[in-house]
């Protein structure tokens, strides 16, 4: 009897095992299945069609941009081991129009010196460097800071180091005297932005020292000397300046020309964290000054930044790159160091703005830097709808998803009768309920961006707080502009580029309709015209 007890309490025991496995083995099975969908999800509801994203892990600034031989070199601040930032390297991506982008191996890895930080590469057609081995092209030369963590959690050693390219860009070689510039007196010292001085035939180098920006010249790429500084107690302050960029524009429909100096800051940004501001005035050589008319406008009130939305930072311009009319190009970060690493995407983080061509201008308000998307982006449009003379009365509905896919669109509008105390409010929205708002506020001269209730807000205090506002500088009658859709990011290009306003969000299901709404008026949309961009 006690042996058919035993024999029972093991059957029973070996049930019960084979039937925990079962169940260990079905929930395994189940959570693998619904990471699998989160995943499918995250790529399907999030990943850009046309905004460069890594195809895995962390990235932020981009960084030794160059163009040659029909590519545009776009290399990027990535950690290639996590999602958040961490050891940084250079990866890489190149294009022939800017807009699709090939992912390439990664280009150049820590070292001995440290981390490899924000830097830029030049073209060195003459071959001033020397590094040039290949016949009949010119090597690349690759100028970063190295990033040496030291003992304590924000203690640094930053110095600038340089590598060489003699397969225009795919491979780098590290120079092997860096560092050609130490500094033992600055905790934050980098982002070197090299361009070519044709005036006096030599290189030039802008460098962030803290709260300041240092001016050098070398004529080999490797012996560096100090000229002059700009910037303390100039423009924002609210952080540390960094990733800055310095060329010479020319203003529209004159002969005048200008330069014009990038500075990103972090914090500090018109609407909370990072952002980029911009400085114009003449190089004599050694110092920059600003303009007598620019700084004056700027003492009274600091609206020059290049995009007053949330995520848009670090921009650079392409070395060996302007269009005809002297134009540069240029391309920026589109996120924000208040939420980037905690934004609901796992497998990739971040993404880049759209390429645009940035210009100079001047009117009876003075200079402002207007930027565009680059022409390019025209190549992809598809299929069209354009509405004319429509009277807005109440909430309109513009264009639904069943005839346009709204995840990747160019949208313009034109409205020329707004009232002083008028507006308008466009709407995206989805079935979900969640919807993003942006419009203008005529009243206020103000234009704005509201995602609190865009979708998925609550992962940072700092990313749906508040609405963000940027000041119309225009005074043209006609209200117009250019928006372009991409799954998760909005660009507002208002007033032919004078006014942009960039910002990401993360909806619960892909937004299927576009309205618009009027503030204390009724008003004609003169056109809107909406265009499919086309990927595939």
């Amino acid at each position: 009897m006690k042996a058919l007890k035993h024999l029972v309490a093991i059957t029973l025991a070996l049930v019960l095992l084979v039937s925990c496995k079962e169940k260990v083995k079905t929930d395994n099975d189940h959570m693998q299945q619904q990471v699998a969908v989160e995943s499918h999800s995250e790529e399907t509801l999030y990943r850009p069609n046309y905004h460069f994203t890594p195809k895995k892990n962390w990235m932020n600034d981009p960084n030794g941009m160059f163009y040659y031989n029909g590519y545009y070199h776009l290399y990027f601040q990535y950690h290639p081991d996590s999602n958040v930032w961490g050891p940084m390297h250079w990866g890489h991506a190149v294009s022939t129009d800017m807009i699709t982008w090939r992912e390439l191996p990664i280009a150049i890895y820590p070292d001995e010196l440290g981390t490899i930080f924000s830097g830029s590469a030049v073209v060195d057609i003459g071959n001033t460097s020397g590094f040039g081995k290949v016949e009949n092209s010119a090597p690349i030369v690759a100028m970063y800071t190295s990033s040496k963590q030291l003992e304590g959690k924000d203690n640094w050693k930053q110095t600038q180091s340089i590598a060489f390219s003699n397969d225009e860009g795919k491979t780098f070689t590290k120079y092997e005297n860096n560092p050609v510039i130490d500094n033992n007196e600055l905790k934050d010292f980098r982002d070197p932005k090299v361009s070519w001085d044709e005036e006096r035939s030599r290189w030039m180098m802008v460098l962030a020292a803290g709260d300041r920006i240092m001016f050098y010249e070398s004529k080999d790429l490797k012996a560096w000397n100090y000229l002059s500084d700009f910037g303390r107690g100039i423009g924002g302050h609210g952080g540390v300046w960094e990733c800055p960029d310095f060329f010479k524009l020319p203003v529209n429909g004159s002969d005048e020309t200008k330069w014009v100096l990038f500075v990103s800051i972090n914090p500090g940004g018109p609407n909370g964290g990072s952002a980029t501001q911009y400085f114009i005035g003449d190089f004599d050589g050694t110092q920059f000054t600003m303009d007598d008319e620019f700084s004056k406008a700027l003492n009274e009130e600091h609206t020059y930044w290049i995009d007053f939305g949330k995520d848009n930072y670090a921009g650079v311009s392409w070395s060996n790159a302007r269009t005809k009319d002297g134009s540069k190009l240029m391309i920026g970060w589109m996120s924000n160091w208040q939420y980037a690493q905690a934004v609901p995407t796992e497998t990739w983080r971040s993404a880049m703005t759209v390429a645009r061509k940035v210009q100079l201008q001047k009117n009876e308000r003075g200079f402002r830097l207007i930027s565009n998307p680059v022409r390019e982006i025209e190549n992809y449009r598809g299929k069209k709808v354009k509405k004319e003379n429509v009277l807005i009365a109440n909430e309109t509905k513009i264009i639904d998803s069943e005839t346009i896919d709204l995840s990747s669109v160019e949208i313009a509008f034109n409205i020329s009768n707004l009232n002083q105390e008028g507006g308008c409010t466009f709407k995206l929205s989805n079935k979900a309920g969640d919807e993003l708002l942006f419009g203008y506020n005529n009243a206020k001269k103000l234009f704005f961006i509201d995602r609190s209730k865009s979708g998925k807000v609550n992962f940072s205090k700092d990313f749906a707080n508040k609405i963000s506002l940027a000041p119309r500088t225009s005074a043209n009658q006609n209200l117009s502009g250019r928006i372009l859709l991409d799954k998760t990011s909005i660009e507002l290009f208002f007033d032919n580029g004078e006014s942009v306003m960039t910002e990401i969000f993360f909806p619960n299901t892909p937004f299927n309709q576009l309205s618009i709404k009027p503030t204390n008026q009724e008003f004609n949309l003169d056109y809107i015209e909406v265009n499919q961009l086309n990927f595939n």
